[in-house]
């Protein structure tokens, strides 16, 4: 499923649940949230025996599509997932 769908089927869903999330992240998230976030969610999806969890960036009031500008660059964003991987028990990746 190419991203713009994927996007489309998480936004039609009746809203955010145990494994979906939307945050607007406009700029920047705080580094402790996202991580207990990606904790939560990624503990439900197993529990739910689900391949995957969203936390969706540019997201207001779970509908609302206003863009992100967090970590848009490539490679910014492959040094967050070395930072949740560092920070995380066993290198988690």
């Amino acid at each position: 499923m190419n991203p713009a769908a994927k996007l489309d089927s998480l936004l039609a869903l009746p809203g955010e649940n145990e494994v979906v999330e939307f945050k607007e992240a406009k700029n920047g998230y705080d580094f402790t949230k996202l991580g207990k976030y990606f904790s939560a969610l990624c503990n439900e999806a197993n529990l739910k025996r689900r391949p995957s969890a969203w936390l969706v960036f540019g997201v207001h009031d779970r509908k609302h599509v206003v863009g992100s500008y967090f970590r848009v660059a490539r490679k910014d964003l492959d040094h967050l997932k070395e930072e949740i991987a560092v920070k995380t028990t066993n290198r988690i990746s």
